[in-house]
């Protein structure tokens, strides 16, 4: 009977975590058939059923779950003692990211090209997504750490801030030129799950003269759409300054007193010691 080493406890956990024997070979790096031999064979050596298949996924049982939760301190506390002793140099695995439009945007490079150069054995898969669908991801362990517009307010997250974001109200030379507000103009925002919408709202319950709201979901083709004349937005400064700088936009209204905080955010239960890391240094990131 063969010893339980090091990735049976490993895929135990990333089994657990995912739902599916599939998603924790994607996550591992290996095949389903692999995965599936390496349960038999911790099931054979305890004597227990770890796992009951329900549907398209599977569950711990009792004794599964007491497993899990036994042993996973003590590999997050076997690999963050091999990194530390190494200063991270040598963490190797792959680590998926979430972010949204402006965070992608703004300290997200600098923010992949650190853990390039310092980390060279981890691969980053980076998804863009909206702030929603992004929290649904991470609390399901499809991605391990999102930067996200905040707050968080979620019992199984844990989020640190990044900066915020101030806003700014825009139009093309031409429309300003023409009055701008002095007659009614087609307003233009990204969608309503965002927090920008939500001040672009607030400013027109003030009695801000609007033709019709109209929605783009990236902020880049809204830049072009209002250069070219068709009305306001209400834009991210951080995504703006260029368009600013070479006079395509201009301010058309005062600044909003609200700004958009910005956190990164991984599971309020996390472990593993290659996520840590990239949090705690997530926390010295400035979006502004």
């Amino acid at each position: 009977m063969r010893k339980l080493a090091i990735y049976h406890l490993e895929t135990l956990l990333w089994i657990a975590r995912l739902g599916t024997f599939r998603a924790a070979a994607e996550r591992l790096n290996t095949t389903q058939p692999a995965i599936s031999a390496r349960v038999r064979e911790i099931e054979s050596q305890l004597g227990v059923e770890i796992f009951r298949r329900e549907g398209r996924g599977v569950v711990l049982t009792a004794r599964g779950r007491q497993l899990v939760q036994d042993c996973e301190p003590l590999l997050a506390g076997f690999e963050r003692a091999l990194m530390q002793a190494g200063d991270y140099a040598g963490a190797t695995g792959v680590v998926r990211l979430g972010a949204g439009e402006i965070a992608a945007s703004s300290v997200l490079p600098g923010f992949v090209g650190e853990v390039a150069g310092d980390l060279p054995g981890v691969t980053l898969e980076i998804e863009l997504d909206l702030t929603a669908r992004m929290l649904q991801q991470l609390l399901a362990g499809t991605r391990d750490m999102v930067f996200l517009a905040g707050p968080v307010a979620s019992p199984g997250v844990r989020a640190q801030p990044i900066g915020a974001v101030s806003l700014r109200w825009l139009a093309s030379p031409q429309v300003v030129a023409g009055g701008g507000f002095a007659e009614p103009l087609p307003v233009w925002s990204v969608g309503a799950h965002s927090p920008i919408h939500r001040v672009l709202q607030d400013t027109l319950a003030g009695g801000l003269p609007c033709r019709s709201v109209n929605i783009c979901n990236n902020v880049q083709t809204m830049i072009g759409i209002v250069a070219a004349g068709a009305g306001a937005g209400l834009f991210p400064a951080t995504m703006v300054r260029a368009a600013m700088a070479d006079g395509r936009l201009v301010e058309v209204l005062p600044s909003p007193a609200q700004t958009i905080p910005f956190e990164a955010a991984i599971r309020a239960g996390e472990q593993d010691p290659l996520i840590l890391e990239l949090f705690r240094r997530a926390g010295g990131l400035e979006i502004s």
